[in-house]
C-alpha cells in the first residue's frame, strides 16, 4: 500500500512539472486588457465602433456587444521589429482582434467595459506550420486608450452643446 502511494505522489509530482507550461498559458490568457469607462454601454460601443472602423470587421453585434475582425496580416510589422534581434525573420503573420464590451452599474449609474483580446499567429518556415505567439499588450492597450479618448471628446461635445442651448435659451 505505502509504494501505491509513493508511485502515484511520484506521478503527480511529475505531471504537475508538465503541466506548469499549460498553467502559466492559462493564466496569461485570463490577463486580457480591459477598461471600465463612466458611459452608457451606446455611448461606449460607439466609440468603440469609431476607433474599429479601420481594421477589416468579420462579426459585429451590439445587443452582445461583441466585434471580431478577420485575420489581418502583419509580416512586415513583425519583420521589421525584429530586424535588429537575433530571431530569424519570420515567413507569415497574422493577428485578429476580439472585442467585448459588457453593460454593468456602479454606485447606481451605468457604466461599460471593453475587453481587448488579439490573437497572433507565425510562420516561420512551411514545415512548422502556424504557432500562437502571446501578445505583448501593446496593441490592446492603445485601442483601449483610443476608445478612452473618443468618450471623452464626445463628453466634452455634449456638454459644450449644452451650454450653448442654454445661453440661446437665456437670449430668446
Amino acid at each position: 500500500m505505502k509504494n501505491f502511494i509513493h508511485i502515484t505522489c511520484l506521478i503527480f509530482i511529475l505531471s504537475s512539472c508538465a503541466s506548469y507550461e499549460n498553467f502559466k498559458r492559462i493564466t496569461q490568457d485570463l490577463e486580457i486588457p480591459q477598461q471600465v469607462f463612466k458611459s452608457s454601454f451606446t455611448e461606449t460601443w460607439l466609440a468603440v465602433i469609431q476607433v474599429m472602423r479601420k481594421y477589416d470587421i468579420s462579426q459585429q453585434n451590439q445587443e452582445t456587444g461583441f466585434i471580431k475582425t478577420r485575420w489581418m496580416d502583419n509580416t512586415l510589422e513583425l519583420n521589421f521589429t525584429d530586424s535588429f534581434g537575433s530571431n530569424d525573420s519570420i515567413k507569415a503573420a497574422k493577428f485578429k482582434l476580439i472585442l467585448n464590451v459588457t453593460k454593468g452599474y456602479s454606485f447606481g449609474k451605468e457604466v461599460s467595459k471593453v475587453t481587448v483580446y488579439r490573437r497572433q499567429l507565425i510562420e516561420k518556415d512551411f514545415l512548422q506550420g502556424w504557432k500562437e505567439l502571446p501578445s505583448d499588450g501593446t496593441q490592446e492597450k492603445v485601442l483601449l486608450y483610443r476608445i478612452s479618448k473618443v468618450l471623452e471628446n464626445n463628453f466634452k461635445i455634449k456638454k459644450i452643446d449644452k451650454l450653448r442651448e442654454q445661453e440661446q435659451l437665456e437670449s430668446f
